[in-house]
C-alpha cells in the first residue's frame, strides 16, 4: 500500500489529510492496518447486536479504538495481531457478520464523510478515558454498550440530522465516562490537592514517565520504592503530583520536560529510560531509542514493550489477548505489569552526575497542579465572593492539547493579555504554553488553575455547574469563556460533550479540524456560536465587551 488518508489530527497535511505518510510518523502501511482495524471492530459491533458481548469484547472494542488514536501505536505487528483478536471474537458471537469496508471510511458525500468521521473521532478519544476506568475496575454498562451503537452506526446510512442527533447523544455518553474516570482516579488515588511541582531533576538514577496512565504510574512507583531511582513526570502526566496516594512516595520527584511535540529535543541523549503509558509517542530519534519503552496500546517497531498477562506464542487466544494490551490482566493477577528492564535501564544509564535545572517555556521553575473540582469547589464561597465584590470579573477555561504546527503561542499571549482581574483555568498539555507564567493572585486564588489532564474537563464542567447554580443562571450566562486548542481525537471528544451540554460561544484553535466540511463548521457556528480564534487582542475584546 503506496497511499492513506488520514485527517484525525490538527497537523494533518496542508490542512487537509495526510495520504503519502503521517505528519506524525505513520507509516502507509499502519494507517492502512488502522482502518482495517476500525473496519473489523463495526464487524463486532454488529455481530454484538442483541447479544451480551462479554468482557473479552468490550476490552478489545476499547483497545481496539484506542489504538488508533494519534500517535498511540505505529506498530503494524502488533495492529494485525489485534485485528485477528477482533475477527475471533466477531466469529465466536456471529459468524456472518461483515467488516464495514475500511477504503468507505472516508469516501462519499462529503458532509456525511464529516459527521460520520466526527462521531468515529469521538468514540476513539472516548475509549482512552473507558480503558483507563476499565483498568481501575470500573465500568458503566450504558457506556460500554454505547461503543456498540455508535460503531454500528457508522455502517449504516444516515441523514445529517440523524447524525447530528448521535453526536449530540455521544457526547452526554461522554460525560458520563468522563464522570466514571474521575471516580476511578479519585477513589484510587485520592482528591487531588494544590501542590508546586519543580522542574529540577536531582544527580542519580531517574526514569521520565509519560502519558495518562496513573496505574502504570502507580506500579512504578510500587516497584522504584527504595531503589535509589527518582521519578520525573513528563506531558499529560503532571498532574500526577496532585493524587495523595502517588505523591507519598518520595521518589516522585518533579516535572521534565514540556508538551509532547517537544519530546525529540528534551529526550536527546538523555541519561534515563522514558516509559510511554498512553499515546503522545513521536518516532524516537536514535539518540535516544535504546531507552524508550512502550506498555499497553502504545507500541513502535522495534522498541521494547512492557505486556502484562500472557504473550507467549503458544497461549490461548483469551491469553493471547490478555497480554497483547494487557487486557483483563488485572482481573488474571494481582501484578499487571512487571517494570524491572526499566529500572535496570535506569541503573544502567546511572542519570546526571549533578543537579540539573530546567525552565518552562516562559522561564519559570516550578509550576503548579491539583485544582481539580474537589479543590475549587472546596473555596467556591471564597471565589463567588470575589465575583460578588468585582475583584473576579471573568474567567477564562484556556485548555487542550498542544501541538507542533506554527500558531500555538496564541495561547501564551491570550494569557498574558488577559485582565488581571480575571482568571484562568487550564487543563491538558496546552497549559505547558503558559503554566509557568508568575500572574499573581486575587484575594488568594491563584490566576492560572491547573485542573489537570484533558479528561478532568469534567472537573471544569462540574465547577462551572456549581458556579451557574450559586448564581442562579445558565452556564452560557456565567463570565466564562473557553477557548480550546485541540490536537488529537480525546479533543474531539470534548468538544462533543461540550456542545451536548449546550456550552456556546467556544473558541477554538488554531487551526480548523479538516474532518468538519464547510456545511457541518456553517451547523456549529450558527447552532453553537463555535468560534475559530483569530488575534488575542480581537478575541478579547469580542469577549470582555459583551
Amino acid at each position: 500500500m503506496s497511499e492513506m488518508f488520514c485527517f484525525q489530527c490538527e497537523q494533518t497535511a496542508g490542512g487537509k489529510g495526510c495520504t503519502k505518510v503521517g505528519v506524525c510518523g505513520k507509516k502507509p502501511d499502519v494507517a492502512g492496518k488502522q482502518d482495517e482495524l476500525t473496519g473489523a471492530l463495526i464487524g463486532l459491533a454488529r455481530a454484538a447486536a442483541g447479544k451480551t458481548p462479554g468482557k473479552l469484547a468490550d476490552a478489545l472494542t476499547l483497545q481496539g479504538l484506542f489504538a488508533t488514536v494519534t500517535n498511540v501505536n505505529f506498530d503494524n505487528a502488533r495492529i494485525t495481531e489485534l485485528i485477528d483478536l477482533v475477527h475471533t471474537e466477531k466469529a465466536a458471537l456471529d459468524p456472518q457478520a461483515l467488516d464495514f469496508p475500511a477504503a468507505a471510511l472516508w469516501t462519499g458525500n462529503e458532509d456525511i464523510v464529516s459527521l460520520r468521521s466526527t462521531l468515529l473521532l469521538g468514540l476513539r478519544g472516548m475509549a482512552a478515558y473507558a480503558w483507563h476506568a476499565h483498568i481501575l475496575g470500573k465500568t458503566a454498562a450504558d457506556v460500554t454498550a454505547w461503543f456498540y451503537t455508535g460503531l454500528r452506526a457508522l455502517g449504516e446510512d444516515h441523514t445529517a440530522d440523524e447524525w447530528l442527533t448521535l453526536l449530540m447523544e455521544f457526547g452526554q455518553v461522554n460525560l458520563k465516562c468522563m464522570g466514571l474516570l474521575d471516580e476511578a482516579n479519585t477513589s484510587a488515588y485520592g482528591h487531588p490537592v494544590p501542590t508546586k511541582v519543580p522542574a529540577l531533576v536531582e544527580k542519580g538514577p531517574f526514569i521520565v514517565i509519560t502519558g495518562h496512565d496513573l496505574h502504570d504510574l502507580k506500579q512504578l512507583l510500587e516497584q522504584t520504592e527504595g531503589k535509589g531511582i527518582n521519578i520525573y513526570t513528563h506531558g499529560e502526566m503532571l498532574p500526577a503530583h496532585a493524587y495523595p496516594e502517588l505523591k507519598k512516595y518520595s521518589q516522585l520527584k518533579g516535572n521534565f520536560g514540556t508538551a509532547w511535540q517537544n519530546q525529540q529535543k528534551e529526550f536527546d541523549n538523555l541519561p534515563a529510560p522514558i516509559l510511554f503509558t498512553t499515546n503522545c509517542l513521536m518516532p524516537p530519534k536514535a539518540s535516544y531509542a535504546d531507552r524508550v519503552f512502550t506498555t499497553d496500546v502504545v507500541g513502535y517497531p522495534e522498541i521494547k514493550h512492557i505486556a502484562a498477562g500472557n504473550d507467549k506464542k503458544d497461549a490461548s487466544i483469551i491469553d493471547k489477548a490478555l497480554g497483547l494490551f494487557g487486557i483483563g490482566a488485572q482481573e488474571k493477577s494481582g501484578l499487571n505489569k512487571d517494570f524491572t528492564p526499566v529500572i535496570n535501564k535506569a541503573l544502567e544509564l546511572g542519570g546526571w552526575q549533578e543537579d540539573r535545572h530546567f525552565t518552562g517555556i516562559n522561564g519559570g521553575t516550578e509550576v503548579m497542579t491539583g485544582f481539580a473540582r474537589n479543590a475549587v469547589l472546596g473555596v467556591a464561597d471564597k471565589v463567588i465572593d470575589a465575583v460578588k465584590a468585582g475583584h473576579i470579573k471573568h474567567f477564562f477555561l484556556v485548555g487542550g492539547c498542544d501541538g507542533a504546527k506554527p500558531g500555538r503561542n496564541y495561547y501564551t499571549e491570550f494569557v498574558q493579555k488577559t485582565p488581571p482581574d480575571t482568571v484562568i483555568l487550564t487543563l491538558a498539555c496546552g497549559k505547558y504554553r503558559f503554566n509557568d507564567l508568575s500572574l499573581g493572585d486575587i484575594g488568594g486564588i491563584p490566576r492560572i488553575l491547573d485542573m489537570g489532564q484533558c479528561n478532568d474537563a469534567y472537573s471544569a464542567i462540574q465547577v462551572a455547574v456549581a458556579l451557574a447554580q450559586a448564581f442562579n443562571c445558565g452556564v452560557n450566562d456565567l463570565p466564562l469563556t473557553l477557548v480550546l486548542s485541540w490536537y488529537e481525537q480525546k479533543a474531539v471528544c470534548i468538544l462533543l460533550t461540550l456542545l451536548a451540554l449546550g456550552i456556546k460561544n467556544i473558541y477554538i484553535g488554531p487551526s480548523l479540524p479538516a474532518f468538519l466540511s464547510g456545511n457541518v463548521l456553517n451547523i456549529l457556528v450558527e447552532k453553537f456560536a463555535l468560534t475559530p480564534i483569530s488575534t488575542p487582542e480581537q478575541d478579547l475584546q469580542a469577549i470582555l465587551s459583551r
